[in-house]
Order: structure tokens, then sequence, then C-alpha cells
């Protein structure tokens, strides 16, 4: 999405909130220039996806289903089409049979009936299958596909607490399908520096990615990455594990994110002529074990679910602020 505005007025929240720490025992590399994507038609760049084959990128937005595809020197190699006019891309993720999964689930008014996943086909054909939320209409610009092919997505909460969704009956094209809502991801302010909008950046979800493995899920903020070991193909049981962050710092708007085969992560955002920055090994920052089905599996315990959306110690005033940010955001934000 477009640049959140207001930053004065929000920083009291990095005052009120304790950050969420890098964990102590693990040396977090720093993210290095890979390239710089130069392609025009990136300018609003959302979401990434990567593969043996090259590195598949979206913009946010757009008229039709488009996905370009990039080389390791981030030059254009091919742009993948279909015809299917969406509302509002903002994620891009990989199914297991190499389908290109389209998340058009973004809505900064909150007033979309239904959103929906576009599964591109190399070939360039492409399905629809449209979503409902159980709760009223969401803003998301994160989407997950597990290894079992279930798509999960996680809603983007300037109070940092972001919802969790995946299909309640199997997929239908067009449907719509209703979706149910399996968890809750607690994030609070960090103090890496970047992004369009100060503190409240730090906890605003606007990408994921599963590492080929499929052993690692990876949310990103504006500012941060946090990696959390997968047990099988439940995502939603993931994310309620301690994540390891990671910090990727001075990305102007920082939107994007996606493994490498290797477990490398990749990182990058909206804007002319913006890095694409890799961080070397990340999904080998996240420590797992030995499941009894043979695959990776996490070791921490889950924490309790949080009963509500927002930060309970927060004080009135900074609850004001973010508020004041979510209308202003909702003004200036491009709607067809």
């Amino acid at each position: 999405m477009r640049t959140l505005g207001l930053r004065a007025g929000v920083t009291a929240l990095a005052l009120v909130m304790a950050p969420v720490p890098v964990r102590a025992d693990t040396e977090i590399p720093r993210p290095e220039t890979r390239c710089t994507i130069g392609d025009p038609a990136l300018a609003e760049l959302s979401g990434l996806a990567a593969d043996d084959d090259g590195v598949y990128a979206v913009n946010d937005g757009g008229t039709r289903v488009e996905v370009v595809v990039l080389g390791n020197d981030c030059e254009t190699r091919d742009v993948l089409t279909a015809p299917t006019d969406p509302y509002d891309v903002e994620d891009l993720a990989l199914g297991p049979d190499g389908t290109l999964w389209l998340g058009d689930t973004g809505d900064n008014l909150r007033r979309r009936e239904t959103v929906a996943l576009h599964a591109l086909a190399r070939d360039g054909t492409s399905e629809l299958y449209r979503l409902t939320y159980p709760d009223g209409a969401q803003d998301a610009e994160a989407l997950i596909m597990a290894g079992d092919g279930t798509p999960y997505i996680v809603t983007k909460n300037v109070l940092g607490n972001a919802g969790v969704y995946r299909p309640a009956a199997p997929l239908r094209e067009p449907g719509p399908t209703p979706l149910e809502r399996v968890g809750t991801v607690p994030l609070t302010p960090t103090d890496t520096q970047g992004g369009p909008a100060g503190v409240v950046g730090t906890v605003t979800v606007t990408g994921a990615a599963l590492s080929a493995d499929g052993g690692v899920v990876a949310l990103r903020t504006y500012t941060d990455a946090y990696l959390y070991p997968v047990v099988g193909h439940d995502i939603a049981e993931a994310l309620r594990q301690e994540p390891v962050r990671v910090p990727l710092p001075d990305e102007p708007q920082g939107e994007a994110v996606a493994f490498t085969g290797d477990g490398a992560l990749l990182t990058a955002g909206e804007g002319v002529d913006e890095p694409l920055r890799v961080v070397p090994a990340a999904a080998g920052l996240v420590a797992r074990h030995e499941d009894d089905t043979g695959g990776d599996a996490a070791a921490p315990n889950p924490p309790d679910e949080p009963e509500d959306d927002g930060f309970g110690v927060l004080p009135g005033l900074a609850v004001a602020a973010v508020v004041v940010v979510v209308v202003i955001t909702g003004i200036r934000r491009r709607r067809r």
C-alpha cells in the first residue's frame, strides 16, 4: 500500500511498549543488497516468491493478474499474465505444485464483501477463488501457502495483533468459500529504523513466506522479519511459537519477503530502483527438532492466545494516536 502518514504523534508508543528482542543466543546477519530492481512495472512491488527458476514479483493493485519473473541480477526475464481484473493484489506465494498464488486481499477501508486468491499457472491460465471473513471485512497483505496446499491470510493491524485465517472448507471456484479465524500473532514495537510509519510500521504485517522445505514461515513488517518453526503443515500452530526476529533496517516501504531454495531470505519494497536484499541462511536461524512423523518441528511451547486485538497496556492517548493513523491512511489510500 502507499505511504502511511502522520509519523508525529505515534512515537509515544515507543515509550509505553517494550521492544521485541532479538534472541540472545543467535547471531542475526544483516541484509545484503543482491541487485537493484529497475523495472518501472514494479515501482509498487508488494509480493515476492522464489524457486530455482527465478524470483517472482507482483505489484500492488493492478488491473490484471500479472507476475514479473526476475533473474538473479534483478533483470526482467518474463511476465506471466491472465486477463482477470483483481481488486488489490498485495502478496504472492508459491503452491507446492509450483502454482503462483496472488493474494487479492488489500482492503484499507474495510469495505469489501469478499477478498480473493488468484491461482496462476505457468501457461497463463488462472482460477479465481473468492473468500469471506467470519468477522467482517479485514485488510491483509500477507499470504502463506502451506505445504499441504492450504492458504493462510494474515491481516494488517496497526495495534500489532494480526489475525490468522484459513478456509473453513475446500476452495471452490469462484466461491465464495468461508474463512475461519485460527489464531492471532502479537507483535510489539522494535527499534529498527525504516518504513513509512514510524513505530506503527514496526508492528504492521506487510508480507509472508514459507521456506522451500516447509520448515520455517516468515512474517514481515515494514522493518523486521519474524521466523517461526513449522510443525508439519500447521501454519496456525507455527505462528504461536516464539519467533526469531531479523531486523530489516532502512527499507523505505518494505512489503515483500520470500525464501530462496537454500534458505536465504529475500526482501524488497515499493519504490523506483529499490534494492532486492538477501539475509543469507535465514531459515537456519530457527531451532528445530525432529517430530514423530520424521519432519522438522518446533521446540517451544505456544503462548496463550490473546483475547483481543489491542495492547492491554496501551494508555488511551496512544490508542487514539493509532486510530488517527488508521483514519488518515484510509483517506489517503487510492482505491479504484
